[in-house]
């Protein structure tokens, strides 16, 4: 037996052997139309990560006497989200990983059935979830806005690129990308020499060539074009027809993402190819979002040697918390706003093309946190004081 085979017996052992259920709670969302149905959404999104990972803690659980199931309640786009998750809520549900929008996800953490539960959002990216709209009850495994726009802008820095365009699309997601996008160049001293909005819907499949290099001919002379185009409506059709040859970052070109299937390194192969067996395509930033979340749980309740929220929500946020998740740094929670720290690939669709942070943005504590709001910029109040 290795010498952590071994510690993890002694946790298990000490805690004794219990099951942990999970509840896997959906609400299915109908996509807005886009210009190109190329890449459609799996139906499995999120899910499938989510199966992965629960498949990885029960081997541990083997090992430790710890068993885990995940309890599905998915809810179709035109049922109501709150009858749903309140009859979960009765039947016992407890611990919670949760793939909806924000307005579905707070009002869930609001119910007083959810009071003491412990939730963790795999899906909503929105930065006033971790700010002035953020939940004791909640934790989040989706990187937000703010942290991939730290990414991008701290990997614009390191490559010394100052004269920056912003095209944006007009869906709400592009809107919150663009803001977190604008608010992390003044954060790393940066600063757009122009910007536009994409608000065309002419079919660009046909009228790319015609329309974008009219379209980006009156912007400001710029090294790098940045996009924001959440959904994938239009930024596809950008790349290769500006009016000058410029390089493209954000939603298109070099992404900030949360997770990529070119993602390879740091044991990573081994994590996208079980995904790849088991679904027949690549793992997305959704699914990797879920997975976190499960193999979180599973750690926390080997190291806590619990499987109660509270027990298990203390663990995650405290400084012992280590979660390997490929990476190449180990995963936590920030105490102030529940979000869990990871590094950010920037990635094409054929690889990746750095990992954040970058060397020489340092940190007292924890270089992970110059991606997003630090303690000290915090907006969020419900955690309290986490000193």
């Amino acid at each position: 037996m290795t010498a952590q085979a071994a510690g993890l017996l002694f946790a298990a052992q000490a805690a004794g052997a219990g099951e942990l259920r999970i509840d896997w709670i959906e609400r299915q969302v109908t996509p807005p139309p886009v210009l190109s149905n190329m890449q459609a959404r799996p139906e499995d999104l999120g899910r499938a990560g989510a199966a992965l990972a629960l498949a990885d803690i029960s081997t541990t659980g083997k090992f430790t006497g710890q068993s885990y199931r995940i309890t599905d309640t998915v809810v179709p786009p035109e049922a109501e989200f709150l009858p749903a998750a309140r009859a979960a809520l009765g039947a016992g549900a407890r611990v919670l990983v949760v793939r909806a929008p924000a307005e579905d996800l707070l009002a869930l953490a609001d119910l007083p059935e959810a009071k003491g539960a412990l939730i963790l959002n795999t899906a909503a990216p929105e930065d006033a979830l971790r700010g002035p709209g953020c939940r004791a009850n909640v934790l989040h495994t989706l990187p937000s806005y703010a942290m991939r726009a730290d990414a991008l802008a701290q990997f614009i820095v390191t490559k010394r690129w100052t004269r920056l365009a912003l095209i944006a699309g007009t869906h709400p997601e592009d809107t919150a990308f663009a803001a977190a996008l604008r608010a992390s160049l003044t954060k790393f001293g940066l600063a757009l020499a122009g910007e536009k909005t994409w608000a065309y819907d002419a079919d660009m499949r046909r009228a790319a060539a015609a329309e974008v290099p009219l379209f980006t001919q009156d912007l400001p002379a710029h090294d790098l074009l940045l996009v924001a185009d959440e959904p994938g409506d239009f930024a596809r059709y950008v790349a290769y027809n500006t009016w000058e040859p410029r390089l493209l970052a954000g939603s298109e070109g070099a992404k900030p993402v949360g997770w990529a299937g070119v993602v390879e390194q740091n044991g990573a192969a081994q994590l996208q190819n079980r995904f790849r067996e088991a679904t027949g395509r690549e793992m997305r930033a959704e699914d990797y979002a879920a997975w976190a979340a499960v193999a979180a749980l599973g750690e926390a309740v080997t190291r806590a040697g619990t499987t109660e929220p509270a027990g298990l929500r203390a663990w995650l946020l405290s400084d012992a918390a280590r979660i390997g998740g490929f990476l190449g740094r180990p995963l936590s929670f920030r105490p102030w706003d529940g979000q869990m720290r990871q590094p950010i690939p920037i990635v094409t669709e054929r690889a990746v093309v750095a990992l954040a942070p970058f060397e020489g943005f340092l940190h007292a504590t924890n270089e992970l946190d110059t991606l997003g709001p630090d303690r000290p910029e915090t907006l969020c109040q419900a955690f309290g004081d986490p000193e």
